[in-house]
């Protein structure tokens, strides 16, 4: 973290930028290296509140305002009518956690400690509602190609909804299932290295509620230079949307992963790159939703290629993370999925 808060300089920059009206693409840089040691302040701040709520409340506001710079990004994003960006940006952040944050994890856990092991119960519930959520993001597609087209414009909206709040619902009757009903099975030992608080409470609230607005200020700067980019580099909103933006909007937590890791805490990487993925899929692609309602209304239709990447990304994780132990090899091969991923969007 101490290195992220080097670029925090990048924040007054991009407002200068901004009423010197720099070019679309150069704000959508600074924004990016802005946004960055943001999202690492409001990843350390929920960090130190969570050693007065207690592990359990922490876990859960790390994994939430861990995601929440996605979800501010792909508001402006929304509110701008880049609804490819949006939902490639929700597939990017599933894939970039399960594969490239997890594969990361293993791979330097794994040259440190060899062999290294995990809750599998909690993998195992956990892999099982990816499959659900993504079959939930399936479903609409599917629905696409084997109805009369005509029909859309009257019955479609309504399936976004219907499958957003199923999926709203699981994610609330999931928090029921961990932190009440089987919070035994989520339990971890914290008996050493568990550290005290560096900031008092009040300092924590007021870095998290500052971070998330300036966050919310470099967004609308980010988004504004989307187009602007696409056309300079030749690349596409599908590659912006599924590399760019999860990696700018977690590049905090994903380092965090890999520390742990390294520190042979491989259920607390676990926890950050599957738990994140299930966050995105059933809170926060929701929540994007919703508020599509009040502009214009976003179908969770995802292409073809984004499905299968979903697909698979679950189903090698599945068996790699199956038998509760890990090792280096294993995190290179989820990195080489990732990459092949990355390399197919490259040239969409």
């Amino acid at each position: 973290m101490n290195i992220l808060k080097y670029l925090l300089i990048f924040i007054p920059i991009s407002f200068v930028g901004e009423f010197m009206h720099f070019p679309p693409t150069l704000m959508f840089i600074l924004a990016a290296l802005s946004i960055i040691p943001l999202a690492g302040l409001m990843g350390e701040a929920t960090e130190e509140i969570s050693f007065y709520t207690g592990p359990k409340i922490g876990g859960f506001l790390n994994a939430t305002f861990g995601n929440a710079t996605e979800l501010i990004i792909s508001f402006f994003a929304l509110k701008a009518g880049l609804f490819d960006v949006v939902k490639s940006s929700i597939a990017g952040s599933v894939i970039g956690n399960i594969l490239l944050v997890l594969g990361a994890s293993m791979l330097f856990g794994g040259i440190k400690h060899k062999n290294q092991t995990f809750n599998k119960k909690v993998v195992e519930i956990s892999s099982s509602m990816l499959l659900f959520a993504v079959i939930g993001l399936c479903i609409p597609a599917v629905f696409t190609h084997t109805i009369d087209p005509s029909l859309l414009n009257t019955k479609y909206e309504g399936l976004s909804v219907v499958v957003a709040i199923i999926m709203f619902t699981i994610y609330i009757l999931s928090l029921v299932f961990s932190f009440f009903t089987h919070k035994d099975i989520y339990s971890i030992n914290h008996s050493d290295d568990e550290g005290s608080a560096k900031w008092t409470l009040k300092k924590s609230i007021i870095v998290l509620a500052l971070a998330t607005i300036f966050i919310a200020i470099e967004s609308e700067f980010l988004v504004s230079g989307i187009d602007s980019l696409t056309k300079t580099l030749g690349l596409s909103e599908f590659f912006v949307g599924i590399i760019l933006i999860p990696i700018i909007g977690n590049a905090a937590e994903h380092s965090t992963a890999i520390v742990m890791a390294m520190k042979d805490k491989m259920d607390v990487s676990v926890e950050i790159a599957i738990g994140s993925s299930l966050q995105i899929i059933l809170f926060v692609a929701p929540v994007l939703i919703f508020l599509s309602l009040l502009f214009t209304p976003m179908s969770i239709v995802f292409n073809p290629f984004e499905l299968v990447s979903l697909i698979f990304a679950v189903l090698i994780v599945n068996k790699v993370a199956s038998d509760g132990e890990s090792n280096w090899l294993e995190g290179v091969q989820l990195l080489s999925v990732y990459f092949i991923i990355a390399a197919g969007f490259f040239i969409l």
